[in-house]
């Protein structure tokens, strides 16, 4: 079994969170700062569930709980690294063109 004992979102990550937070805090206010949470705790659960899931393009991705967006991240040694955290709705291309910059 592999150990997590850090998970470092890198800053790509960090701003796709902050935009995602901006789109539903337009839509309803409260809903924003719910989506960061939730997906804050997802990114946390990588602590005991790094490398289980599916590796697309690259990544392992693992899926949001609540919310439909694509966590992608990659470990190196006891760290997982969250690159992007995408919206699942989008064009498949314009998801892999925003993959290809590491």
């Amino acid at each position: 079994m592999r150990v997590i004992t850090r998970i470092r979102t890198l800053s790509l990550a960090e701003a796709d969170l902050y935009d995602g937070y901006l789109f539903y805090e337009r839509k309803e206010p409260g809903v924003g700062a719910y989506f960061f949470d939730s997906l804050s705790s997802d990114v946390e659960s990588l602590r005991l569930y790094a490398g289980i899931h599916r590796r697309v393009l690259g990544y392992h991705r693992m899926l949001a709980t609540r919310f439909p967006f694509g966590i992608y991240y990659d470990i190196e040694g006891e760290e997982a690294r969250v690159w992007r955290v995408l919206d699942c709705r989008k064009n498949p291309r314009w998801i892999k063109e925003q993959l290809k910059w590491r």
